[in-house]
């Protein structure tokens, strides 16, 4: 990887520590810092360095790389990587507005949700990188396999996962809410 792109992806972090720091979101959970929050009903959720939802954004990454690699298929696979992180971190700040903090609010899982702290903000797109890095390596139907077998893993345990957030992030089904809340 070249310093540039390394450089590259540092000042992106840094960027994404910086806008959610002057969106109001905390460094860190006021409990102190935490590996992993497994309660996805605690305010811990989100604020640790790793959640379930951290799985998700290693399936981001899956996701980046494969459609990256399809689309700009010439492209070096490190600045595929900055181009990704950078989609990341604009997910990550737009994750963390008020507006889509609040339309999270909605979901039956989410009625607590206060946004991301910034550590596990940035936890979440190292997340992302390792996936990218995985799906580069990996044979596809290897990724495929993983991020299905991630995404089933997280729907037992939790009743959520990358599939119900973004079909909740677009229209709220009742019988989904009713499952995510335990009826």
């Amino acid at each position: 990887m070249s310093t540039r792109i390394s450089i590259g992806i540092a000042a992106l972090l840094a960027l994404q520590a910086f806008v959610l720091h002057m969106l109001g979101q905390p460094w860190v959970s006021e409990s102190g810092l935490m590996l992993f929050a497994g309660d996805v009903h605690s305010v811990e959720n989100s604020q640790q360095l790793s959640d379930w939802y951290t799985l998700s954004h290693i399936i981001h990454g899956f996701i980046f790389y494969l459609a990256l690699w399809y689309f700009f298929p010439r492209m070096p696979v490190f600045r595929r990587l900055a181009l990704a992180v950078g989609i990341e971190v604009a997910w990550e700040v737009a994750e963390n507005t008020p507006t889509v903090i609040n339309h999270y609010r909605e979901q039956a899982l989410a009625q607590g949700y206060t946004g991301d702290s910034i550590i596990n903000s940035l936890s979440d797109t190292c997340a992302m990188i390792a996936g990218f890095f995985f799906a580069s390596r990996a044979p596809v139907l290897a990724t495929i396999a993983l991020a299905l077998g991630l995404e089933l893993w997280v729907a037992y345990w939790i009743r959520d996962n990358l599939f119900l957030n973004v079909v909740g992030l677009f229209h709220q089904f009742d019988f989904i809410a009713q499952w995510q809340a335990g009826s």
